[in-house]
């Protein structure tokens, strides 16, 4: 159910809010700085630059504060809310999600495009490498089919490799995925993934941005989103990373708020391993199967836990689909004999309906 626009801010307060949105060097602290030194964006505009100065702002932000380029591109963002499903959410309103407004530098505004109505619903974030396995990539998939069909909203950042992978995942069964951006809506970064971007908006669940919505691609915006991804989730679920990862950057945010981490182990032979093995040996929980993230979160969780999110009649299928499993691990889950699981996994990987990589079966 689409939200009230713009809620009760008067169109002269919003566009002001917005010009503020756009200056150089003004991040979440300093809006709010000049939002609690004037108590309004409006006043905020007209005040003198000696005034800016005193607040200890840079002078390249009073400066701008007037010039054309910035106005124009207020007046252009108020003219994209117009549009169906396009929506501009305010630290001040009701309709600001509770969760990602606890962390210390929440974004004061949120460019939404889709169904801001899910930011409310329980959400677990998916990250991990850009550059995934194909084991990983499965992995990623079935954790979020299974997720999804438990009641949670998938939220990612519309990168490449697991990102992509749990987005599409969360679609394929009928349930809802957030996409946090490191552009603004209308500069849509990775272009591979804007179709992926377009199902979701079609299919009710959302895409967001803090960034203006023509904001390009810089390196330092994706920092930022990460925090935007933890602080809207429960928890965080890294599936693959290296330790250089970006992956672990929102896994270290997401502990700093306050949130759950959660990290998948691989071999010791492959590098995208290592950045979970480093979180676990942080703290992070190991997560082998889904059960263990839903055990974890039965005290947030108001949704029945996980019925199967997708009608799959084979006992050892509807186990992979939860999450990948050795045979061994299979044999104990089902209850089976080894051999019959042996048997009847030869049948399945013959089907083109399970794969073997690494030791675990993965469910296709």
């Amino acid at each position: 159910m689409p939200l009230p626009e713009s809620s009760s801010v008067p169109p002269a307060e919003l566009e002001a809010r917005l010009r503020l949105h756009r200056l150089p060097e003004l991040g979440p602290k300093r809006f709010m700085t000049l939002m609690e030194a004037f108590g309004s964006a409006s006043k905020a505009i007209s005040a003198p630059a000696s005034a800016w100065r005193a607040l200890g702002l840079p002078a390249k932000c009073a400066e701008a504060r007037r010039a054309p380029e910035i106005r124009d591109g207020a007046v252009h963002a108020m003219a994209w809310l117009k549009g169906p499903a396009q929506h501009l959410l305010m630290w001040d309103q009701p309709d600001y999600p509770a969760l990602l407004a606890q962390i210390s530098d929440a974004p004061p505004l949120l460019f939404v495009a889709g169904d801001p109505s899910i930011l409310e619903k329980p959400q677990l974030a998916m990250v991990g490498s850009r550059r995934a396995s194909r084991p990983g990539m499965d992995t990623a998939a079935a954790f979020s089919r299974s997720l999804a069909g438990a009641g949670f909203v998938i939220t990612s950042g519309l990168a490449l490799g697991i990102d992509a992978a749990a987005h599409q995942a969360a679609l394929d069964v009928g349930g809802q995925t957030v996409g946090v951006l490191g552009t603004g809506l209308e500069n849509f970064y990775p272009q591979r993934n804007r179709r992926l971007a377009e199902a979701m908006i079609a299919q009710g669940s959302a895409v967001l941005s803090e960034f203006p919505l023509d904001a390009p691609p810089h390196a330092s915006n994706f920092p930022r989103r990460n925090r935007i991804i933890s602080g809207l989730s429960l928890g965080v679920l890294v599936v693959e990373a290296s330790v250089a990862s970006g992956s672990l950057i929102t896994a270290r945010l997401a502990a700093e708020q306050g949130r759950e981490v959660y990290a998948i182990p691989g071999s010791i032979h492959h590098p995208g391993a290592r950045g979970c093995h480093q979180l676990i040996r942080d703290g992070a929980a190991l997560v082998e199967t889904v059960e263990h993230i839903l055990e974890a979160l039965r005290g947030w969780q108001r949704l029945p836990l996980a019925a199967e999110p997708v009608p799959v009649t084979h006992p050892l299928l509807r186990l992979l689909h939860a999450a990948p499993l050795s045979s061994e691990a299979l044999a104990d889950a089902s209850g089976w004999g080894l051999p019959k699981v042996l048997a009847a996994l030869t049948e399945l990987e013959m089907e083109g309906r399970a794969t073997c990589d690494s030791g675990r079966w993965f469910a296709r």
